[in-house]
């Protein structure tokens, strides 16, 4: 609907400030107000068949039968508005359903603030500041408790036959579980799948990583319809190659190099970081696992003497290292280049800090949930898969043909 600007001049006759307009008592907020009444008005005649007064309404069976008040929140602040009714109870408004007492998409902007992990009482003060509009604890829970099935929905949905790559990750957040906080595991699961598209696969919690866990979780995948992985690429060893072997026989289970340098790292101090980060490249981007292996000797014999843990570290996982100079130079750099991972870790573990501790699991995993949704909403498809592809399809084209059909 068109505005003249007539009509305009007509409704800021008198404006001196911009208080006049967007203040407490502002035009827009009383403009709100009678729109929206306005257009309720609107529909009651139109669900009723005549206007007030209308001597058609007589012994039409139903009338209007006065007003009810509510409050109604939204980006303007809160008003109160007047909502008729009819005799019969019929009456559903549309502009502002029964029992709504919140404007459409305030909801969504509670959420986004709990997303980026804003306490209860940090979104409580943000909405009385910025929409001057007071919310309880209580509703801000019932919001953020809305989501709790839409995870669990989530989380079981149906996922792909086959991924050509599952990265597994790991951060640790405290949370109250059987009665104490502590630290828990949360661990996150992401995809590649065979058009190159990144996706979360889950979340799940524990207390311990051992086979016992990470057969629970692989056996989820199953269930949820994963037939088949190329590559499982993990931060940690413990029990997993196990646990997907009893599942996935055929996968292929590569420690994650990316993490690998990054524990390296710790036992390095600032000035000396750049230097050993350079020759541990020198490792990984080695042609074979012959050139790897002299490479690590390199390292010993330069840094061994200061940094002997490194080259430990790198000896205790060297089994499951070496596979990674099997693959193509294509596949290689979808193995360690992992921006999407790395890039949501980050995000994640940015929230969490936010928080000391969370009452629950269940309240860890909502704004868990709910970050990774913002995150993941700007992945783009993996870069180069095309090349990487057809290297797949060279060493696994039979379980690649087999998914497919």
């Amino acid at each position: 609907m068109a505005l003249n600007d007539d009509i305009i001049d007509k409704l800021i006759e008198g404006y001196q400030k911009p208080e006049d307009l967007i203040g407490e008592n502002g035009l827009l907020k009383q403009l709100t107000k009678r729109l929206i009444e306005r257009a309720m008005k609107a529909e009651l005649t139109h669900q009723l068949g005549y206007e007030k007064h209308d001597p058609q309404g007589r012994g039409s069976g139903n009338s209007r039968n006065g007003k009810s008040r509510k409050n109604l929140k939204g980006d303007f602040g809160e008003i109160e508005i007047e909502v008729p009714r009819d005799r019969e109870g019929q009456f559903e408004p549309k502009i502002v359903p029964k029992h709504q007492r919140r404007f459409d998409g305030f909801d969504d902007k509670i959420l986004s603030m709990y997303a980026r992990g804003m306490t209860t009482r940090e979104i409580q003060g943000h909405l009385q500041e910025i929409y001057g509009v007071e919310v309880s604890p209580s509703l801000i829970s019932e919001v953020t408790d809305g989501v709790w099935e839409e995870v669990q929905t989530w989380q079981s949905r149906p996922l792909e036959r086959v991924y050509a790559i599952v990265y597994l990750d790991a951060l640790f957040v405290k949370m109250r579980h059987e009665g104490r906080v502590e630290n828990r595991a949360v661990y996150v699961a992401i995809g590649i799948a065979l058009d190159g598209r990144k996706e979360v696969l889950g979340l799940w919690t524990g207390d311990t990583e051992g086979s016992k866990f990470w057969l629970v979780v692989i056996t989820e995948l199953k269930n949820r319809g994963v037939e088949d992985i190329l590559i499982a690429c993990v931060d940690g060893l413990k029990g997993f190659p196990e646990a997907i072997e009893a599942v996935y026989p055929q996968a292929q289970v590569q420690l994650c190099i990316v993490h690998l340098v990054r524990n390296s790292l710790k036992f390095v101090g600032f000035r000396e970081r750049k230097a050993v980060a350079k020759d541990l490249k020198a490792i990984y981007s080695a042609p074979t696992a012959e050139a790897a292996e002299q490479e690590l000797r390199l390292f010993s014999e330069k840094w061994g003497k200061t940094h002997g843990a490194i080259e430990g570290l790198w000896r205790r996982h060297w089994g499951r290292v070496v596979p990674f100079f099997a693959f193509p130079l294509e596949i290689r750099k979808i193995i360690y280049t992992t921006n999407a991972v790395e890039s949501l870790n980050m995000s994640l573990r940015k929230i969490t800090k936010m928080r000391a501790s969370f009452p629950s699991e269940q309240a860890a995993l909502k704004l868990l949930y709910l970050a990774l949704k913002n995150v993941s909403a700007k992945w783009e498809s993996t870069q180069h898969w095309g090349a990487a592809l057809n290297q797949f399809t060279l060493l696994w084209e039979d379980r690649i043909r087999a998914a497919r059909s």
